[in-house]
């Protein structure tokens, strides 16, 4: 699957519907040992000048992003989808059921680009960014029949679809047929199975939700890091 991941990532970056364009966003040292004429011993290096004020830097902009706009313990559920962060990561992963028999995963970036949309309010002059979200919804029956993949955008209000695929678990060929692109399905299979997502609970109220989450996640991913480097220059 992750291969399909990459394959249709590529085909969405250059889809010409919603242009995201890619955002730039994106080990201790051992102790030296000195010799003397007794047996080795273990010294510390003194903290250089330089050292000490990387890590006044570092230790400012935590505080910094801790308190300005803090962080709060990212939800664990949301509707009837489990919600499983992965800490240090830029995926997380939701869970849920639908009837019975049907399994849904639903696999979710950190914003992964954005288009330039006009202003609205009073201040209509320039342009604001839109950020984008890439969407992967798996829905698999588990009697052995074909699973669905649905590859989609999640804008701040609107979930679109943007290719659909129907995969044989373990008998993929090397290189399968994908499909075309949504937007070239004809328009009344693209409302049916627009409706067939909205009634699993994928739509646009778990887009909103996705870019409330990722705005929290990227916050504490960017401590975390400053975090982890602040450790290294430490050491």
């Amino acid at each position: 699957m992750a291969r399909l991941i990459r394959i249709a990532q590529t085909r969405l970056r250059n889809c010409s519907s919603c242009s995201p364009k890619t955002l730039i966003n994106r080990h201790p040292n051992p102790p030296l040992l000195r010799w003397h004429s007794m047996p080795y011993t273990s010294e510390a290096l003194p903290t250089s000048p330089l050292t000490s004020n990387i890590l006044r830097i570092l230790r400012t902009e935590i505080e910094y992003q801790s308190d300005s706009a803090p962080p709060h313990q990212p939800p664990t559920k949301f509707n009837s989808f489990a919600v499983e962060d992965r800490p240090g990561e830029q995926w997380i992963t939701m869970r849920g059921k639908f009837g019975d028999s049907e399994d849904i995963k639903i696999e979710v970036t950190m914003f992964d680009g954005y288009e330039s949309v006009p202003k609205t309010g009073d201040d209509s002059s320039g342009e604001d960014l839109r950020l984008h979200i890439s969407v992967l919804v798996d829905i698999s029956k588990g009697d052995g029949s074909n699973d669905l993949e649905f590859l989609c955008s999640a804008w701040p209000d609107s979930l679109e679809i943007q290719k659909v695929y129907v995969l044989r678990r373990g008998r993929m060929p090397a290189e399968p047929y994908l499909g075309p692109d949504f937007r070239d399905v004809n328009e009344e299979i693209q409302k049916k199975l627009r409706g067939y997502l909205e009634a699993r609970g994928v739509n646009d109220e778990l887009s909103l939700f996705l870019h409330q989450y990722m705005m929290n996640k990227d916050r504490i991913e960017l401590i975390r890091w400053l975090g982890n480097l602040k450790l290294a220059v430490e050491k």
